[in-house]
């Protein structure tokens, strides 16, 4: 990202107070000025998956039996996870998508449904008979 226009941005909302709107909006802005225009929806789904492949590798290599192929080259798990909330906000910003009111609802449905499945579930009480 341009440090000029980030540095703008963080004037305007210090991290500490990012919401999810406001992340979908310093996208937008940051597409509309730097990026050019939204890549189309279909590309960035490609883009999507290669972000959660990405996330998959380092993953598999910092928890997992996989080892980085060169020492000292390890990708940051936080790097790639933001890489995948870009995108995510990207997707939703060109489809129209208030992700704020879909996680609040979301959450919701979850806190509904699933109440007491996961209490009610051996595999995770460890009441396993």
């Amino acid at each position: 990202m341009n440090s000029d226009f980030y540095e703008f941005i963080k004037q305007q909302v210090t991290m500490q107070e990012l919401t999810i709107r406001n992340y979908q909006e310093m996208i937008d802005r940051w597409v509309r000025t730097t990026g050019v225009r939204y890549f189309s929806e279909l590309t960035n789904l490609g883009i999507l998956m290669e972000e959660a492949g990405e996330v998959a590798r380092v993953m598999t290599r910092m928890f997992g039996e996989q080892s980085f192929k060169e020492p000292g080259k390890e990708a940051g798990l936080a790097d790639e996870l933001a890489d995948v909330l870009f995108v995510v906000g990207c997707i939703a910003n060109q489809t129209g998508i208030d992700l704020t009111a879909a996680i609040d609802r979301n959450m919701d449905k979850k806190s509904t449904r699933d109440r007491l499945r996961h209490r009610n579930n051996p595999k995770l009480t460890g009441e396993q008979g």
